[in-house]
């Protein structure tokens, strides 16, 4: 199993140093003092021993060759050993050749390296474990050290027996489980930390969601509502304009087919001077009649708009008396002002007279109410009474000024009556025509009315017009253009007006709702999203955690069992040799390992150190050596002499190394201590013991030499530096003969 071992810069190998290990039995011998127990020492070095005491030194840079007067000294040292891998010892790696290599620098940097890769000291110790080949170092036995399983305390005899056992290998396997628990653990800490931690963020995300969905219906009850809205108002605008058109279309026509016949009058009215005379005068009151007329057609339209926005005025006050949602958007109000401003620009241009001054105060008195609009409004009830007061104060202005205009066309009337008694006075002819004439005044004056009415009217479609376009505005603006996708009603419905003014009060509750709602939110849902998928994924895992958790504690429970009973197992059978080879070696007798016990709390058997032992309570019993020499009565190992000594830790180390065989097993001057009738058993039972493990034996014993096959001379020189003589006692024994 042992192919060979290479030592370089190692203690007081100085030079590159190689030992074959051909046979089953080699020997190591030499005079005290030439360096034969560094080769054991290199053994351990190169296997990952890291106490220094075990190998006879206190810093790393001890074990480096130090140098001489000759030879210089090194900065590094290195031990190589080669394992034949052929039956698969180490049945991870598939080679048939393993090499373990260990270097030391003087700074105190270790290095290690498998086949020439480098690795872990865990991997190298893990490695050795699936070869029985442990940490506790039960396979070398080194000078001094033959009893020290017998001096070792119960815990730590325990674990060179479970080394022995082969068991580490279950160990190893168990540590991990439990570091891959540990970390689970950790693991699953943290995730429900970061559950923990998101959870409040989602709830909030979560709110907010609702909030928008909330607003998405209030979206569409608008988008349904103003679809409503302006389909209905938009054919109401369509078809009183068109009526009203119509009406003034055919009320023009009348009005021109009495002008044209009162011409006729006028032109048979200027025969004569006199009739001249009348006529001139008859021309003058009909052109002052027609001036005042246009004025009250103009005043008409105007008085028309005011009384529109006068309306929807009262109705918003009314609006914001029930509805607290009900507000006058600002945009409206300066569309207002300017519509105004345009129209008196308008008026402007006309002839000068009373209407001049009436749309003159008419723009100061609109111009004040924006003005008290345009500022900052804690009140809107109080705002929209003020405005409501302002108008009809405005409107009654107007009113009285069309009541003025009013008067003066009866009194032009009056006038123009008056002149065409006259006229007809003197005429007797002319009466009948006289009476057609005032009839045909009559009802030029009626259709004059008719058609300011209707002006007014187109007036205060047009302000509706306006108030459509900007609702219109603002509903795309919230919720989009669908709110104008809807099919154009031809016949309004039977029902009264104040129905349609409802449905706009509910649509502006709506839109204030809507824009107290927020926009469309997409950043909250996406990461809203976002944030349930992290938590789905982090529940996952969670679960996913857990069932690796359990798996652990269930391989740990597993190996605990396994580790149980192997040890159980291991225990009897390692007691059956120990019992055989102790009696070999005393003659008869008997010695068995046996578990320790603790004693009771509190009484006189327990001592500090079952104390220590009992205050953990996960803590395995130790091993403790039970032993009975042939006529000799022996309380506990202290009694037991030198050579009685080596002789039961020679049996165990042997009964030990039967049970599990390692590798290989090293004996560094074991057989010290024996006499001549112990040496031959003590090679015996190497003979015996080689037949399962290879063994390198350190010895001065001429006995032991004798069953080797390879002898190895260890000498030093002058120059401190320890060198190598080998002899193969098959061939030595050739040219002996």
């Amino acid at each position: 199993m042992l192919k060979r071992l290479e030592i370089a810069g190692f203690k007081s190998f100085a030079k590159k140093t190689i030992l074959d290990f051909s046979s089953s039995v080699t020997s190591v011998v030499g005079p005290n003092g030439s360096g034969k127990s560094n080769v054991a020492e290199a053994f351990r070095f190169a296997l990952g021993e890291q106490s220094m005491k075990s190998m006879r030194g206190k810093r790393s840079e001890d074990l480096i060759w130090s140098g001489s007067n000759i030879a210089p000294r090194a900065n590094r040292a290195a031990v190589t050993i080669v394992f034949d891998n052929r039956a698969r010892i180490f049945p991870k790696l598939e080679f048939d050749e393993v090499s373990i290599e260990r270097a030391v620098f003087r700074d105190g940097a270790s290095e290690y390296a498998i086949n020439g890769s480098k690795v872990r000291l865990r991997d190298v110790q893990e490695l050795l474990a699936s070869a029985n080949i442990g940490e506790t170092g039960h396979h070398i036995i080194s000078q001094g050290e033959a009893d020290r399983i017998l001096t070792a305390q119960p815990r730590e005899r325990r674990a060179m027996l479970e080394d022995a056992l082969g068991l580490k290998v279950f160990e190893f396997k168990k540590q991990e489980a439990e570091r891959k628990l540990e970390r689970t653990e950790e693991n699953v800490g943290q995730v429900e930390a970061l559950r923990r931690e998101i959870a409040p963020h989602i709830r909030f995300l979560q709110k907010q969601v609702e909030k928008l969905e909330r607003a998405e219906e209030l979206a569409k009850e608008l988008r349904a509502a103003s679809q409503t809205y302006f389909a209905i108002e938009e054919a109401y605008i369509r078809i009183e304009r068109e009526t009203t058109e119509e009406a003034a279309k055919e009320a023009t026509g009348r009005l021109r087919a009495v002008e044209a016949e009162l011409a006729l009058f006028e032109e048979r009215a200027t025969t004569d001077s006199e009739g001249m005379r009348r006529s001139e005068a008859v021309r003058q009151a009909e052109r002052n009649l027609d001036r005042i007329t246009a004025e009250r057609s103009l005043l008409a339209r105007d008085l028309g708009r005011i009384e529109g926005a006068l309306n929807e005025a009262k109705k918003r006050s009314v609006a914001v008396a029930r509805e607290p949602y009900v507000k006058i958007p600002r945009e409206d109000l300066a569309a207002l002002k300017e519509e105004v401003d345009r129209q008196v620009a308008l008026v402007e241009g006309a002839e000068p007279g009373a209407i001049h001054a009436a749309v003159q105060s008419l723009r100061n008195a609109m111009t004040a109410f924006f003005a008290r609009y345009a500022g900052p409004a804690d009140d809107f009830m109080a705002d929209e009474e003020v405005m409501a007061k302002e108008l009809e104060s405005k409107r009654e202005t107007l009113v009285q000024k069309d009541a003025a205009l009013t008067e003066e066309t009866e009194r032009a009337r009056s006038e123009l009556s008056n002149v065409r008694e006259r006229m007809m006075a003197h005429e007797e002819t002319g009466r009948e025509q006289n009476r057609r004439l005032l009839d045909l005044a009559d009802t030029k004056a009626k259709v004059e009315s008719e058609l300011a009415r209707r002006s007014a009217h187109l007036g205060q479609l047009d302000y509706l017009a306006e108030e459509l376009e900007q609702n219109r505005r603002e509903a795309v603006a919230l919720v989009g253009v669908n709110a104008l996708s809807y099919e154009p009603v031809a016949v309004l419905p039977q029902e009264d007006r104040r129905v349609q003014e409802d449905r706009k009060r509910s649509m502006e509750r709506l839109k204030i709702r809507v824009e107290e709602a927020g926009g469309s939110g997409e950043d909250v849902r996406s990461e809203y999203k976002e944030a349930t998928e992290r938590e789905t994924f982090l529940a996952s895992e969670l679960e996913d955690l857990a069932a690796s958790a359990a798996g652990l504690r269930s391989l740990i429970a597993d190996l605990d069992s396994e580790l149980q009973k192997s040890f159980a197992e291991g225990l009897a059978k390692v007691n059956a040799s120990f019992g055989e080879f102790f009696g070999l070696m005393f003659g008869g007798g008997g010695a068995r390992l046996v578990l320790e016990e603790f004693a009771q709390p509190g009484s006189e058997e327990e001592d500090e150190y079952e104390i220590e032992t009992k205050r953990k309570p996960n803590q395995k019993p130790g091993i403790e050596i039970s032993v009975h020499l042939p006529k000799k009565r022996v309380q506990s190992l202290m009694q037991l002499s030198g050579g009685e000594r080596a002789l039961t830790s020679i049996a165990l180390i042997f009964a030990m190394s039967q049970v599990n065989p390692p590798p290989f097993l090293i004996l560094d001057e074991t057989d010290a201590a024996l006499d001549e009738a112990n040496s031959r058993r003590y090679g015996d039972m190497i003979e015996n013991l080689s037949h399962k493990s290879q063994l390198i034996v350190i010895t001065h014993n001429r006995e032991t030499m004798s069953r080797a096959s390879i002898l190895y001379g260890v000498t030093m020189g002058a120059d401190g530096i320890s060198k190598l003589l080998s002899v193969k006692f098959e061939e030595a024994q050739a040219v002996a003969k």
